[in-house]
């Protein structure tokens, strides 16, 4: 009897291409489509040569190749691309087959397309995967959502395929339901835009107000890199100051374009910041700063008519010191503050759609293999640690959502909440029209003595600088709090 690939994989990009060489190296049997032939063809005579690596003519034929349950992985164009395969698949896949979208597809799009498949028994999963081309290759890390039925048959490969974190644990784990795995993505190609904007800013600090050269720049980035702050995007900075071009001798990066492009994941973020009534304030301006570096006419233009010389002040080379740590700590506090309203925004999506993620497990995905990796997350993943959230909730009586919210918030609550039954474990349903948006306070049943009390209501992780008890500056921010009864589960909130 013909040999079956434990997986196959539609779309031989050099994304999937990658992935490809990564599941084999792992010791998985892989088949492989790809609407041109010829590229298939010069993939199994290039890259995969010395591989197990199967090719196919047609989505017939590569399901065909392989066992049950078929596990396909699509790495295409998000958007008309990947509904024009799914519905070449899905009628010649049996119940229970897997259909895993890899690419940066809208969040939206993968909610509609768990629940299309799971009419005709299909188990469809969105992964998010960070990393780029060579952390395809080598470990990207892998957020994978949708329908759970699917993660038993999937997580092996995935988590043999993702990178590791120091500790060794793999970046790779079930986040939810739904659309939550592409969600979580483009919160962290959000949270990737914000690192980057700060990053720029700071150099332009450094060599327009300091009067810096990059070589210094570099040197100030390598030795941030051993601080808080060390982080892939920290250490790549200075390798990009360093370099020169090989016939002038010049640094490249003073000859590069400032026109910034973008793929949409970042738009995206601040346009579900805006329906979740979340301020992303950080994040979206790194966006804006993007679509205004775009505008280079422009921007030339108004130099002319507008001309101004900046001058760096005469500043004491001892000051110097001074002001490069000021600018760390600055960035440090940035940095935090961009992280926290990404995972705000985080909260309220997996509370308005009943996701019930784990942040503490997300950070702990990002550890490695993606854009974002750094030894920060570590601090976040603590803080999540050491006070877990109690509550996910968002129902109308739980914990209300943002009055600037467009979002519908749930009626029921879902199984994390504090409002089920300490008894039966049922939800509870949610009645009345009490709009808590007009008060920082909640009612929270009568106390000891039968009166009733108010007590105020907590909502997102604490954006405060205080207190002196918390194990990391990250703890300040990621300090999560219950938004309803505080753990006295029989007074029901």
């Amino acid at each position: 009897m013909e040999k079956r690939c434990d997986i196959g994989v539609i779309g031989l990009a050099v994304m999937g291409q990658n992935l490809v060489l990564n599941m084999n190296d792992h010791g998985y049997s892989v088949a492989v489509f790809n609407r041109t032939l010829s590229r298939v063809t010069n993939f199994l005579e290039g890259p995969a040569q010395q591989t197990s690596v199967v090719g196919t003519s047609s989505p017939a034929d590569l399901v065909r190749s392989l066992k049950s349950p078929r596990k396909i992985m699509l790495m295409v164009r998000a958007g008309e691309v990947v509904d024009m395969f799914i519905n070449t698949l899905w009628p010649l896949l049996d119940e229970g087959d897997i259909i895993i979208d890899g690419g940066n597809s809208n969040y939206r799009d993968t909610v509609r397309r768990v629940d299309e498949m799971k009419a005709h028994g299909i188990l469809y999963v969105g992964a998010g995967i960070s990393g780029g081309e060579e952390g395809a290759r080598r470990g990207p890390s892998i957020m994978p959502g949708g329908n759970s039925r699917a993660w038993p048959e999937i997580q092996q490969i995935f988590q043999d395929i993702a990178a590791r974190a120091d500790d060794g644990s793999p970046c790779c784990d079930w986040v939810g339901d739904g659309g939550a795995g592409h969600f979580i993505k483009m919160v962290h190609n959000g949270i990737e835009y914000g690192d980057m904007q700060l990053i720029s800013e700071a150099w332009h600090f450094m060599r327009a107000g300091l009067g810096l050269d990059n070589d210094r720049i570099a040197a100030v980035f390598d030795s941030w890199n051993t601080t808080e702050l060390n982080s892939y995007l920290i250490e790549i900075t200075a390798d990009i100051l360093r370099f020169r071009e090989k016939e002038s001798g010049d640094h490249l990066v003073d000859k590069i374009l400032d026109s910034a492009g973008q793929k949409g994941t970042g738009k995206w973020t601040g346009i579900s910041a805006l329906e979740h009534g979340i301020p992303l304030t950080l994040i979206t301006s790194a966006v804006f700063a993007r679509c205004l570096s775009a505008l280079k006419e422009q921007r030339v233009e108004a130099a002319r008519l507008f001309a101004r010389t900046v001058t760096p002040p005469a500043i004491e080379t001892a000051a110097v010191d001074d002001w490069i740590d000021h600018l760390r700590q600055s960035l440090l506090a940035a940095r935090i503050i961009s992280y926290a309203q990404g995972f705000m925004l985080m909260r309220e999506a997996s509370a308005a759609f009943s996701w019930e993620l784990n942040y503490h497990r997300i950070a702990r995905i990002w550890r490695g293999g993606c854009i974002i990796r750094s030894s920060f997350l570590d601090d976040i993943a603590n803080a999540y640690t050491a006070e877990p959230l109690r509550s996910a909730c968002r129902c109308r009586r739980c914990r209300p959502p943002s009055p600037f919210s467009t979002v519908t918030p749930a009626t029921v609550c879902p199984p994390a909440c504090c409002r089920r039954s300490a008894t039966t474990s049922a939800p509870i349903p949610i009645s009345g029209s009490t709009d808590h948006r007009k008060s920082s306070f909640i009612p929270t049943g009568p106390d000891t003595a039968g009166k009733q009390v108010q007590r105020p209501m907590m909502s997102e992780p604490h954006l405060f600088m205080g207190g002196s008890s918390h194990p990391s500056t990250a703890s300040l921010f990621f300090a999560p709090q219950s938004a309803c009864c505080g753990g006295t589960i029989s007074s029901g909130c």
